[in-house]
């Protein structure tokens, strides 16, 4: 699997990789209004493949995962005006043998296919390898969603199985 340079700023981005347009941050409140309007506006473009947060008190929900130890958020933003793209997760993070997590994210509509969350995903894999002494990263997607699908491949995931009843998205 590949990997670049993880970031933590805009400003170390610019200097340390002149092609990133991306970097990664976690989510604080002061973010609140900007993600979940971003995430609102995105709620069809997201329907039956993810339950993003977008409304206050999910947002509140989501920082509140974001402080357990088996969670990492991750906001992903634009480095040119620090746009809010979209987030990362890394969930139900198993230590010890195990030493692997979940992956899971989704963009906001009008950054989709621009290539934002392809940077980003390689950002999300540096830190769970090399800071987070990760082994394995799994992504569970539904077979239909294929940008998903093609994000995965694109950052070397390969596919393990299809487990039919795994995920319920939107009581389905």
């Amino acid at each position: 699997m590949s990997h670049t340079r993880a970031v933590s700023h805009p400003d170390e981005a610019a200097s340390g990789q002149a092609a990133q347009r991306v970097y990664l941050r976690a989510p604080s409140p002061p973010d609140g209004p900007e993600f979940v309007a971003v995430m609102r506006a995105s709620r069809l473009f997201h329907r039956a493949w993810a339950s993003a947060p977008s409304d206050d008190e999910h947002f509140a929900a989501y920082l509140a995962d974001a402080r357990r130890e088996d969670f990492e958020a991750m906001l992903v933003c634009r480095c040119a005006d620090n746009a809010i793209i979209g987030f990362f997760n890394l969930s139900q993070i198993a230590r010890g043998s195990m030493q692997s997590a979940y992956l899971g994210y989704a963009a906001g509509k009008p950054y989709a296919q621009q290539g934002y969350m392809r940077e980003g995903i390689e950002l999300v894999l540096d830190n769970a390898f090399l800071n987070l002494g990760l082994h394995r990263v799994e992504a569970n997607i539904q077979p239909g969603n294929h940008a998903s699908l093609a994000l995965a491949r694109g950052a070397g995931f390969r596919r393990e199985g299809f487990s039919p009843r795994y995920l319920k998205i939107g009581g389905r």
